[in-house]
């Protein structure tokens, strides 16, 4: 390895800091190793154990000629070491420490170095055993594991980077942190679950009973109280340095407990179980809530790129998930209604999870998902409470356009954000009905997420005509209508998707629909109902289109949605000359379902009819696709709704055709396709998805009809927001995909 200091002081020779340096030397990192600590027995025994090559008991002789000095002592230590190590250190030396606590030693540096010392990098590795001491000493303890560094805005650059290098050279994941954050945020994660675990195994030893206890004590009391065994000077010293912060953890700690202690000497057997859903989810997503993200959030942290080859005739009946649009809805306003909603067929994918998780995080109750099932305790339209920070919804635009109109007439602020996708989106189509109604909404710049939306705003109902088809601004209006004075009332100048109109006639509440015109007034209730959440048409066309464009395939998808409002992708299809079948037609909970089976055809071009364009709006990637496998020229006019989704699904797809050999051409509102019929196929090639889930799997579904070239689709992860379990299903319906992790 190129990187290596040439000599390193330990100054307290425990767990820590012995793993960091013995780490180092295993890799190869350090040639000189010294070491102090006020104890001559672990001097000796880490030198015999080669951790060490030298110690003495003047610890400024330890120190004087080290590149880097690691202050490894009980955190109330650090100011004594500092004071007397300070006339030692050389001019060059980097000074660093493990410590748990940051402000505390922030300020001790200050005060003996000087406020502008700026070769003191603070850093704390979020690793340990309960085993203590030299012996206890792992190489690979930090593998794996995140170290925080706090640097200030004096830290040298050539400092940290020394502090990092050495770090990620034995394997650990270098985060950094504002000191003052770093402290808020273990006081809540590692300080007071210690406290707790020393409290409880206190209480129980002192009781009289404690022999029957500890000999009963099963899995659950053991690894809760395993961090008890922990060094207890360690944590008294820890308890006092973070005091502020313990305490005020502490407080809310006891206020929740409180509540908790209330709702069962009550049998409040609802709020108990808000309790334990909540806390279920946010131990579920630890990670990110160290973090201070979402419990939900789409896996950026991983880079998946789809290897898709040439696959086989597709076959077999399956279902696809469930319909993302109700399953946001079905969340939305069971939340709202008075009374238990019970899902069934909910779409667990990141951005239905994203809307699940706001709700809860408003106090709501919700219990699942657990294999699409649902159960939701709603709090009636006035009973959301204020989240305790702001609402991330990863990269979902149908929750944070449907969620603004909510938001709108609560009595708290709201802030939503999310993911770098869904920062580009545009929010001033929702904004400005809001504010005309009464409502006060800040956006960023060019009217982008974040949202902040002012509670308390008397809202009146409206007449509004939208600009352009839009199923979102549409709901938005409409849910805003919820609690505005007067009616409200939406006309659009195409149809789009009802589900909204549906599912709130479904919960009980009046609405009128009169040709383009949707129309409620304020003042009704939602009432409790059960929802069984169709197959989504949008996952399910990918299949259409796979199966229309490889010859001898022959598959039915079942209990699809067939809502009139999205059925676009089904005319389209069959315009074109495709083999499709509705089968079984039926009605579930208000929307239209049926099975769908669908044969392998010859496809021809064709100009798209603009009255299907916002029927079939999300469907159009895959149309592209079988566009370039039709026989002549597919015209898209109309569509400009396109170029302002996740990505500009336009132009990525334009870009994606004419890399894989098609010619296709980009208009502003739409594309020109020459198809390359029955006898040509796709080349190879990389395909940038611009994080587009759509985008990723309409360019799976191209792979179909591939030459010997593989296509590398790039950046696929988004693909779980919509169809978790996409690849799986493919690939057992005939696709050759590979999925690729970075």
């Amino acid at each position: 390895m190129s990187f290596c200091i040439n000599r390193i002081a330990v100054v307290g020779l425990g767990l820590i800091g012995c793993s960091w340096v013995k780490g180092l030397r295993q890799r190869g990192c350090v040639k000189q190793i010294s070491g102090y600590d006020r104890n001559l027995d672990s001097m000796q025994l880490a030198q015999q154990q080669g951790i060490i090559d030298s110690y003495s008991d003047d610890i400024q002789q330890v120190v004087r000629d080290a590149d880097l000095v690691v202050v490894s002592v009980p955190i109330l230590a650090v100011d004594e070491v500092l004071r007397t190590i300070a006339p030692a250190i050389a001019a060059h030396a980097v000074l660093t420490d493990v410590g748990s606590v940051k402000g505390s030693v922030a300020a001790s540096v200050a005060e003996i170095f000087g406020a502008d010392f700026n070769r003191f990098v603070l850093g704390h590795p979020i690793a340990g055993s309960e085993r203590s001491g030299v012996t206890a000493a792992d190489a690979d303890l930090y593998v794996n594991h995140k170290v925080i560094i706090t640097p200030q805005r004096h830290t040298s650059h050539q400092a940290l980077a020394l502090v990092r290098n050495a770090w990620c050279a034995v394997g650990a994941d270098v985060e950094y942190m504002a000191v003052e954050h770093h402290d808020e945020v273990l006081a809540a994660t590692s300080h007071l679950p210690h406290l707790l675990a020393y409290s409880l195994v206190d209480t129980l030893a002192n009781s009289h009973e404690n022999k029957e206890i500890f000999n009963y004590a099963a899995g659950g009391f053991r690894d809760f109280t395993r961090i008890a065994a922990s060094s207890p000077v360690m944590w008294r010293d820890i308890f006092s340095a973070n005091k502020d912060q313990i305490l005020k953890t502490l407080d809310l700690f006891q206020h929740d407990l409180k509540f908790l202690r209330q709702a069962i000497e009550e049998d409040d057997t609802t709020q108990v179980m808000g309790v334990l859903t909540r806390a279920k989810a946010a131990r579920d997503h630890f990670s990110k809530i160290l973090a201070r993200r979402a419990y939900v959030e789409p896996m950026k942290a991983t880079s998946i790129t789809y290897r898709a080859q040439a696959g086989k005739a597709l076959t077999g009946s399956f279902r696809v998930p469930g319909d993302k649009s109700i399953s946001h809805r079905s969340i939305m306003l069971g939340s709202l209604a008075n009374g238990t909603t019970e899902v069934t067929g909910f779409l667990e994918g990141e951005d239905a999870l994203a809307t699940l998780q706001a709700f809860r995080d408003m106090g709501v109750v919700i219990e699942g998902p657990h294999r699409g099932r649902v159960t939701i305790h709603g709090v009636g339209l006035h009973g959301l409470q204020a989240p305790p920070n702001a609402l991330y919804v990863g990269n979902s635009g149908t929750t944070i356009r449907l969620l603004s109109g909510l938001m709108a007439g609560q009595a708290f602020d709201v802030e939503m954000s999310g993911d770098e996708s869904l920062s580009k989106r545009p929010m001033g189509r929702v904004a400005d009905p809001l504010r005309a109604m009464g409502a006060v909404v800040e956006t960023a710049e060019n009217g982008r997420p974040p949202l902040v939306i002012k509670g308390g705003s008397p809202l009146k109902g409206i007449h509004y005509d939208l600009p352009m088809a839009s199923a979102q601004v549409k709901s938005c209006v409409l849910l805003a209508g919820l609690y505005a004075d007067g009616e409200t009332t939406v006309t659009e100048p195409a149809p789009t998707r009802d589900h909204t109109e549906r599912m709130l006639k479904g919960f009980g509440y009046p609405v009128q629909v009169n040709g383009a015109t949707v129309s409620l007034k304020s003042g009704g209730e939602l009432t409790a109902t059960s929802i069984d959440v169709p197959a989504d048409i949008s996952s399910a066309a990918f299949f259409m289109v796979a199966a229309s464009i490889m010859p001898g395939s022959d598959i039915t998808l079942e209990h699809v949605g067939i809502n009139p409002t999205r059925i676009g992708v089904i005319n389209i299809l069959k315009a074109m000359g495709g083999n499709l079948e509705v089968l079984n037609e039926r009605e579930v909970g208000g929307e239209p379902v049926a099975d769908i089976r669908i044969r392998s055809a010859q496809l021809k071009g064709i100009h798209i009819p603009e009255d299907q364009v916002p029927l079939a709006i999300d469907e159009f990637p895959a149309l592209f696709i079988a566009a370039a496998c039709a026989e002549g020229e597919t015209i898209l006019t109309g569509a400009e709704e396109l170029r302002v989704k996740e990505s500009d699904r336009i132009q990525a797809m334009v870009d994606g055709l004419v890399t894989l050999g098609v010619d296709a051409k980009g208009t502003d509102d739409g594309a020109v396709i020459q198809g390359f019929g029955s006898e040509g196929s796709f080349g190879g090639g990389e395909i940038v998805t611009h994080h587009d889930h759509r985008i990723a799997m309409s360019f799976a579904v191209a792979s179909l009809r591939g030459g010997d070239e593989p296509v590398m689709i790039l950046d696929c992860a988004n693909v779980a927001t919509s169809f978790p379990n996409f690849v799986e299903l493919a690939n057992g319906a005939g696709m050759n995909l590979t999925v690729e992790e970075a």
